[in-house]
């Protein structure tokens, strides 16, 4: 990179920025040492436009990633695994076994905790929490007494986090989510994107004991029960949800998630792509991409089209445009729309455009016909990568987790000296399930957890009115690790005769 000195105000962005450090400044001014990838970072974040790729400069090109770094040799790219060596672009490591890392995963297996003897569905709850949970049962599994302490746990710390398979707009990162129910209330947030999808946040502590907590239990629970719920995002869509069904947004059924983002697409059918059209744009609002300047278009030697389109480029081939209600989640409402320019000197009569979305629901063909691009029907090699497209996509649903913790009083319910319980699911030697179904376990202290809802069985989950969701929960381990963790002995029972008391 060059630095025009003129221009530069020594702000200090670009050294901030730099994945290799090599930026300093000195005197107000932007000094590049040796070492410098071109990768261009340092570029997208200077205000006063002071940053050039050098042309001369000498190095090998790394085609492993979009950035496409030139490495000088005997330095490493922006991101430090691939290095110069003798003119030769190399992958600096080596591939690991799996038992090299092993020590570092935390939490052996242990087969025969992995079930619980019983479940906490219908099991009930003690309380006061220091009494003993309502079944405490033993078993032999394999030689070898195993505990499964069983109870129905009400949680306030809760709630629910969404995922909703759609590409259409919802709304920004952070915005309050609610629902009508005599009047607006707030029960959550806008989370994220994750690939193809939306993250909504509901309930929580801080909002199941805010003034709308009731209304926020009470909508959670709806969904749980896999009722239609209409949520409203703050400044964006009225999306209706349904566990499993596919999402409405703003009134419209997306029936498809999305296959990947512009540039994904482009590198999952490049091959396909390459007699489609002479230019195709897949629109998208994580990132468009722009088929032949993107690297798999040069890598199938597909010739760079004329045509240019709006976003703030992020690499070669992949922008970032405006998100919105318009096509692909983007703010592009007419397809044209997308083009920021035609290079005309180089622009010929009859080049054919294609653009459409990562789902193909929406495509449009185009033909240039004097300086005017003319839509007419596809040919049948757009229609096969259309269709290819099309068929790559998943059913859109919602799904959910319910997030909790059980590291507060609900521990009393199986030991006395509650430390050692938590410390013991952390080394894997006492199983948490939910209704039978296995939860990830946050690291770090306490017992928090995210459980599949769509794994415990259909009306296994109660609201009270604290407000709080009650789930049943197992606690499973060896003998010998219950009494090492002060279980209550005293309460053991052998799991047949908790089986035969209904009988």
């Amino acid at each position: 990179m060059k630095v025009d000195t003129q221009k530069c105000i020594g702000c200090g962005l670009c050294e901030e920025v730099c994945p290799l450090e090599v930026i300093q400044v000195h005197e107000k001014k932007a000094k590049i040492a040796e070492g410098c990838c071109e990768c261009k970072t340092c570029l997208k974040v200077c205000p006063e436009d002071a940053l050039r790729p050098d042309e001369k400069y000498e190095g090998e090109k790394c085609t492993a990633c979009p950035v496409m770094c030139v490495i000088p040799e005997g330095y490493f790219g922006a991101c430090k695994r691939y290095v110069n060596e003798k003119g030769k672009v190399v992958r600096k490591g080596r591939i690991h076994t799996y038992e090299e890392v092993k020590d570092i995963i935390k939490g052996e297996e242990d087969a025969l905790i992995e079930e619980p003897l019983i479940l906490g569905i219908g099991s009930g709850t003690t309380y006061p929490d220091f009494r003993p949970s309502p079944f405490i049962v033993s078993g032999i599994r394999e030689g070898t007494e195993i505990v499964t302490v069983v109870t129905e746990a009400p949680l306030s710390y809760s709630g629910l986090k969404l995922k909703i398979d759609t590409d259409l707009y919802i709304g920004e990162e952070t915005k309050s989510v609610y629902v009508l129910k005599k009047g607006r209330r707030k029960i959550g947030h806008v989370c994220t994107e994750e690939y193809g999808s939306k993250m909504i946040s509901l309930g929580g502590v801080n909002i199941l004991t805010s003034k709308d907590g009731l209304f926020a239990a009470k909508t959670i629970y709806e969904i749980l029960l896999g009722r239609w719920v209409k949520l409203y995002v703050e400044d964006g869509a009225t999306v209706e949800i349904s566990l499993g069904k596919t999402p409405v947004v703003d009134g419209k059924k997306e029936e498809v998630m999305r296959v990947g983002c512009g540039s994904a697409t482009t590198g999952l059918f490049a091959p396909t792509m390459m007699e489609a059209a002479d230019e195709i744009i897949i629109l998208d609002g994580h990132i468009t991409g722009l088929f032949s300047e993107h690297p798999s278009g040069r890598y199938l030697g597909k010739k760079r089209s004329p045509i240019y389109i709006k976003g703030k480029k992020s690499t070669d081939g992949r922008y970032f445009l405006n998100k919105g209600r318009g096509i692909g989640g983007t703010d592009i409402e007419r397809p044209l729309d997308v083009i920021e320019y035609v290079d005309w000197e180089k622009a010929k009569e009859g080049l054919t455009l294609l653009i459409t979305e990562t789902t193909g629901t929406f495509y449009a063909y185009f033909r240039l016909k004097g300086k005017e691009f003319v839509e007419e029907p596809p040919p049948k090699e757009a229609l096969r990568f259309i269709e290819l497209l099309r068929s790559s996509c998943e059913k859109s649903k919602v799904s959910a987790l319910f997030s909790a913790g059980i590291g507060g009083s609900a521990r009393a319910g199986v030991t006395k000296n509650p430390l050692r319980l938590t410390r013991a699911v952390h080394e894997g030697k006492v199983r948490i399930t939910i209704g039978g179904a296995r939860p990830f376990v946050f690291p770090g202290g306490g017992i928090n957890f995210l459980v599949d809802v769509e794994k415990i069985k259909y009306g296994s989950i109660y609201l009270s009115p604290t407000p709080s969701f009650i789930l049943p929960i197992e606690y499973t381990m060896r003998r010998e690790t219950f009494e090492e963790i002060g279980g209550h002995i005293e309460a053991l029972r052998p799991v047949e005769e908790v089986l035969n008391m209904g009988k």
